[in-house]
């Protein structure tokens, strides 16, 4: 798997791929059947099969004041897609003159010119292009004066609905958690590096490894059973608080899992926190044994939901 992008050349043995064009933030079911489609078809005549994904988001463009959204980092969508099959994902990076670009130039352009696809497969309602002009219809008629073919996938349904980032988003901001899994089909994620804290953790018997949330979407503030992938591959169970500590003055919003029977320091190192359960509102206590109490109970729960996932 090979990280490509749309300012610099493309490596020849990469031309003439079949390209899964989207956002795929999340990368979930549907988006999972419009990546499958593109690499059968480039198995099928011997391509290279590249995703090709937009960042920033172009909301984040359009929106700059929008609450944080992202499901997934550029990096974990890129190890999502590797373990898809795909030979290499394309980072389109989204800026001003890419927004304004009519549909057909960019057509041209960025599939055509910069990539030399031959193939290019987007969901049923993929748009493009100044003012979303483009379609995969237009996909088609403009690439097809270029030797480009175009595919569409239709959605992926369940018994509720399409399934959409925007009901995963809805999910978790719900703390569900486990719909949140089913339709990523692996549960959400948040990675990100550790950093100090106040060490109150610490102090009362339950250290935390303090992670600062980005341009991630906020679940529903509270606690979760949690596991978290260390650098070294190990995926280790706790419970972890989400959010901004009414405990402390001044708060602060942190992402803060206490793993379970764990005494290593994790300072300034990528870790990775599974959400698997909800397990109760974030809430301030009238004292602090109170709340070591409280997390105790959480820690113990946490135990039972967990055991045999880590």
């Amino acid at each position: 798997m090979i990280r490509l992008d749309n300012l610099t050349p493309i490596p020849e043995s990469m031309r003439g791929a079949i390209v899964a064009l989207g956002n795929f933030d999340g990368f979930h079911q549907g988006h999972q059947a419009v990546v499958g489609e593109a690499i059968r078809w480039a198995r099928a005549e011997g391509r290279p099969a590249i995703v090709a994904t937009f960042d920033p988001h172009p909301v984040r463009l359009f929106q700059p004041d929008a609450e944080p959204f992202r499901l997934t980092t550029l990096e974990q969508r890129e190890e999502l897609f590797a373990a898809a099959g795909a030979d290499a994902m394309l980072v389109l990076h989204f800026d001003r003159a890419m927004a304004t670009m009519g549909a057909a130039e960019w057509v041209e352009k960025e599939l055509v010119g910069h990539l030399g696809a031959t193939g290019v497969v987007t969901g049923e309602d993929f748009t493009f292009g100044r003012g979303r002009s483009g379609n995969p219809q237009v996909l088609s008629e403009v690439g097809g004066r270029f030797g480009l073919s175009g595919r569409t996938v239709g959605p992926v349904s369940d018994a509720e609905g399409v399934i959409s980032s925007s009901r995963i988003r809805e999910a978790l901001k719900a703390g569900d958690c486990e719909t949140a899994a089913r339709l990523l089909t692996r549960p959400f994620a948040i990675r990100g590096v550790v950093q100090h804290g106040d060490k109150l953790g610490r102090e009362i018997g339950f250290p935390t490894a303090n992670i600062d949330m980005a341009a991630y979407l906020r679940p529903h503030y509270g606690v979760y059973a949690v596991t978290s992938r260390l650098a070294d591959g190990r995926e280790l169970p706790g419970a972890a608080n989400l959010g901004v500590r009414p405990q402390i003055d001044p708060p602060k919003e942190l992402l803060e899992p206490h793993i379970f029977d764990f005494s290593e320091e994790l300072y300034d190192q990528e870790i990775e926190v599974v959400f698997h359960h909800f397990l109760r509102p974030e809430g301030k206590f009238d004292s602090l044994a109170a709340l070591t109490a409280q997390i105790a109970a959480d820690c113990i729960k946490a135990r039972a939901l967990l055991a045999g996932v880590a």
